[in-house]
């Protein structure tokens, strides 16, 4: 089983228009509301691929309970955790070329005694049962006031728990999670780039970069490139791979979505990464945040995901 764990879930309003003209009048195409956050996607990414998930939601607030109603209607396997402070709401632009723009609310600060309670709620799911989980992925923005290290505190509890932990964050979060020996980290580009100093110009430099955050202490590195596909760097090899999409709706939550098709291919190695591929191409594919389904999968070009050695000489075209 693979939990997941969102320090700062989200309502995610998505809304279609033609194109952003700011200071504009703009009608929109169309609109979804859908739960919000990068842990609670990957569950839902599984979820809709018959995986075993569970995820535990820290919620509050009108916007909190409206996120566990979300959830619940689409049968999501949940702990949720009350908390003091309201759920955020997120509203994101999409624009029929695949340009998102989004507008993220911060979130409310979460009190000691609510990490600590948060975190005894991941393990008591991780133990409990008959299926004992393989993986926590703890991930996400921070809410304000939480500090920095709470990944790498996270980590170290989790992991000597027995449990795999993959962290997919930024900024001073993804830095000190480093130092915890996370067994994965998911980095973009721009994080790539935060986290070592380096400009990521070409796959070269992707497999560069991976390599520091190894040396800082992650096991294997993920790094989603968005329309360049991914590199994984492990121990045993370094593979590149990508999945090209000609019709592109929303790239939100196409991450997440990359990152549970990875973890339920087996969390390692080549075939791991082509699930990977094709989970966040068909994410793209779809409105809003929709998860894609085993349909969704079908319905990408034969061929379309391919898997190889990394070129170092390739450049990177998405900004």
């Amino acid at each position: 089983m693979i939990l997941t764990l969102t320090l700062n879930p989200s309502l995610d309003r998505t809304i279609e228009i033609a194109a952003l003209d700011r200071g504009a009048v703009i009608r929109a195409a169309a609109a979804h509301l859908d739960p919000g956050g990068k842990g609670v996607n990957v569950s839902r990414a599984l979820l809709a691929n018959a995986v075993a998930s569970r995820a535990v939601v820290p919620f509050g607030g009108d916007e909190g309970r409206q996120l566990v109603r979300l959830l619940a209607a689409e049968g999501l396997d949940m702990i949720t955790v009350p908390v003091a402070g309201p759920t955020r709401s997120n509203v994101t632009l999409a624009e029929p070329d695949g340009t998102v723009t989004k507008i993220n609310e911060p979130g409310t600060a979460l009190a000691q005694d609510e990490l600590d309670t948060i975190a005894d709620a991941v393990l008591e799911a991780a133990h409990s049962g008959d299926q004992g989980a393989d993986w926590v992925v703890a991930s996400g923005s921070l809410p304000p006031e939480v500090p920095a290290d709470v990944y790498a505190s996270l980590c170290r509890r989790f992991a000597g728990a027995g449990i795999h932990v993959a962290v997919d964050t930024s900024g001073p979060a993804l830095s000190c999670a480093l130092g915890a020996a996370p067994a994965l980290v998911k980095p973009n580009a721009e994080e790539l780039s935060a986290a070592t100093g380096m400009p990521i110009r070409c796959v070269g430099d992707v497999v560069e970069a991976a390599a520091k955050l190894r040396a800082a202490g992650a096991r294997a590195v993920l790094a989603s490139l968005g329309g360049d596909g991914a590199v994984l760097v492990e121990p045993d090899g370094i593979w590149y791979g990508e999945a090209p999409v000609t019709e592109p709706r929303s790239s939100v939550g196409a991450g997440d979505a990359m990152l549970a098709g990875f973890l339920a291919g087996g969390g390692r190695g080549p075939g791991a990464l082509a699930q990977a591929l094709a989970w966040g191409a068909a994410a793209v594919r779809l409105p809003g945040s929709r998860m894609p389904g085993p349909a969704d999968m079908a319905g990408l070009d034969p061929g379309a995901v391919t898997v190889g050695s990394p070129d170092p000489a390739r450049p990177l075209a998405s900004p």
